[in-house]
C-alpha cells in the first residue's frame, strides 16, 4: 500500500529533534568593498586636498625660483657682454726682426711696417712709387721699420743681413734696395745690390742716410721720413733733380738758472722792499705816540 505524504509532513521536522535557531549573516565581497570605499573616501579627499595645496605651493615656489634663476642668468650674461664690449681690443702681434728676416720680401706691398708707425696713406704712396720704379727701371725698393734691434749693432748691419737673407745670390739682389728705419734708435740705413748702388749714387745714399731718415725720425715724423726717402731715391734712379732733405736744427736750450746780474738785481729790489717795511713798522707807531702825547 502506498503511503501518501502531504507536503506539510515533509516540511515538518521529526519529532524528538530540537532545532537550534542560528543567525547567519552573510556579507558579500561587494558590500565589503563598498563599505571600505565609503570609509576611505573622506580620507582620500583630505589627502587630495592636502596634495593639491602642497603642489600649488611647490609650483608657486618653483615658479618664483625659476624666475629668480632666469633673472640671475640674464644679469650675468648682460654683465659679461658689457665687460667684453668695454674691454680693449687685443693688440695685433707684431713681428720681430727675426720674423722679418724669415718671412722674406713683401710680395705686393713693398713695405714691412714692423714698428707699426706708418699710416695707410704713407703705405699706399710708397707702394705706388716703388711699383712704378720697378716697372720702368727694373729696380725694386723694400722699406722696413722696426722698433729696436737686438741681433745687430746698428741699422746698417741689419740692412745688409736682410739683403743677404732675402736675396742670397748676387743675381737676385743686384737690382734690389733695402731701406731700414729703427724708431727707438732714431736712425736708418740704405743698402742694396751693385745695380742699385750705381743707379742711386753714393752722394744721394749718404744724404738720405744722414738727412731724411735720422732727422725726421728724431722728431718722430716716421711717415715723412719713409716717404721723403722713397721720393729722393726714386728721383735719383730716374735721373731727376735731387728733392733734398731736412737738416738738423741747432736748438739752443735755455737755462733755468739765473745769471749773476739777474741775481744781484733781484737782491737789491728785495733789500729795498724789506727796508721800507721796517721803516714803516717803527716810524708810524712812534709818530702816533708823539701825536697822542702832544694832545695832552
Amino acid at each position: 500500500m502506498e503511503t501518501l505524504l502531504s507536503p506539510s509532513t515533509l516540511l515538518t521536522p521529526l519529532r524528538g529533534t530540537r532545532s537550534r535557531p542560528t543567525l547567519a549573516v552573510t556579507v558579500s565581497p561587494r558590500s565589503t568593498v563598498s563599505c571600505c570605499a565609503a570609509l576611505k573616501k573622506p580620507q582620500q579627499q583630505a589627502a587630495a586636498l592636502s596634495a593639491a595645496s602642497s603642489s600649488h605651493g611647490d609650483s608657486a615656489g618653483g615658479a618664483s625660483r625659476s624666475w629668480a634663476s632666469l633673472l640671475h642668468h640674464g644679469l650675468a650674461a648682460a654683465a659679461l657682454s658689457l665687460a667684453i664690449s668695454l674691454a680693449p681690443a687685443p693688440a695685433p702681434a707684431a713681428a720681430s726682426e727675426f720674423d722679418v728676416l724669415n718671412d722674406g720680401p713683401p710680395v705686393d706691398s713693398y713695405v714691412v711696417d714692423d714698428a707699426g708707425v706708418l699710416s695707410r696713406v704713407t703705405k699706399s704712396d710708397v707702394k705706388r712709387i716703388a711699383r712704378d720704379l720697378e716697372e720702368r727701371k727694373n729696380i725694386r725698393l723694400n722699406f722696413i721699420t722696426v722698433r729696436k734691434l737686438t741681433s745687430k749693432a746698428d741699422a746698417f748691419e741689419y740692412a745688409d743681413q736682410v739683403l743677404e737673407k732675402w736675396y742670397p745670390t748676387i743675381e737676385e739682389g743686384s737690382n734690389k734696395g733695402i731701406v731700414v728705419l729703427v724708431t727707438s734708435q732714431k736712425e736708418g740705413a740704405v743698402t742694396g745690390g751693385p745695380a742699385f748702388i750705381r743707379a742711386v749714387g753714393d752722394e744721394i745714399l749718404d744724404a738720405t742716410v744722414s738727412e731724411n731718415l735720422p732727422v725726421l725720425a728724431t722728431d718722430e715724423k716716421y711717415n715723412e721720413a719713409i716717404f721723403s726717402t722713397a721720393r729722393r731715391l726714386a728721383a735719383a734712379i730716374e735721373g731727376l733733380p735731387d728733392t733734398g732733405g731736412p737738416s738738423f736744427k741747432e736748438n739752443k736750450r735755455e737755462s733755468n738758472f739765473k745769471t749773476k746780474e739777474e741775481t744781484e738785481e733781484k737782491r737789491g729790489q728785495f733789500t729795498l722792499v724789506v727796508g721800507g717795511l721796517l721803516v714803516i713798522a717803527f716810524v708810524v707807531p712812534m709818530a702816533q705816540y708823539y701825536a697822542y702825547i702832544s694832545k695832552k
